[in-house]
């Protein structure tokens, strides 16, 4: 049975944070709220929950293409191989926001993202997942929580969403409903390109 934790999306409590980012470090799979949809994650340097969260959406993890949340651009650096000046401002202007930034993978990638050469990046513009990125000192690997309803696509009610995953997942963060349209994908390895048309417009910021 998950955990149901109520974090306030404008002043999230330490303990509900600590909480949660307890779980992950346990290798637990959590549900979270983003500035998009709800969504899930784990522990990036856990191949244990890596696994687990490919489990969960039913592919075998050298197949998963899960975006990595950090709390900023620190760890652009680390994970992705080096960026242009025009890159980086682009980024720079866009983050924290609603987009998925798809970047040349480094080798310093965690294991389970063994043999990636691209990584979608994600800096949400919600206090609650930042500080839990924040607290845990790494970034979460993360993916949307789908409906199958082809209507809804994407559900907003976090009790609703505890209802259906509470046995599937160890936690359930509470911080209020979520959006129905996801982040959009933009391809920074080779120019910009929109790969998938969501909440944010990239042109704003180029």
């Amino acid at each position: 049975m998950a955990e149901y934790i109520r974090i306030h999306p404008e002043n999230p409590q330490e303990k509900a944070i600590e909480q949660v980012v307890k779980i992950l470090q346990n290798g637990g799979l959590v549900i979270y709220p983003s500035d998009t949809v709800y969504g899930i994650g784990c522990d990036i340097t856990n191949l244990k929950a890596m696994e687990k969260l490919a489990h969960f959406k039913g592919i075998k993890l050298d197949k998963a293409k899960f975006s990595i949340v950090c709390n900023d651009l620190s760890h652009l650096s680390q994970y992705t191989l080096p960026i242009d000046n025009g890159t980086f401002k682009i980024l720079k202007r866009a983050l924290p926001g609603p987009f998925t930034f798809i970047m040349n993978a480094s080798r310093n990638l965690p294991i389970a993202y063994k043999g990636k050469k691209t990584v979608g990046i994600r800096v949400p513009d919600h206090l609650v997942p930042r500080a839990i990125v924040e607290k845990l000192g790494n970034p979460i690997a993360s993916t949307s929580i789908y409906d199958e309803d082809e209507i809804i696509e994407y559900t907003t009610d976090p009790e609703l969403i505890f209802e259906k995953w509470e046995k599937l997942v160890d936690a359930v963060v509470d911080s209020g409903y979520g959006d129905n349209i996801a982040s959009t994908v933009v391809d920074m390895t080779d120019g910009v390109d929109v790969l998938r048309q969501g909440k944010g417009d990239i042109e704003d910021y180029l």
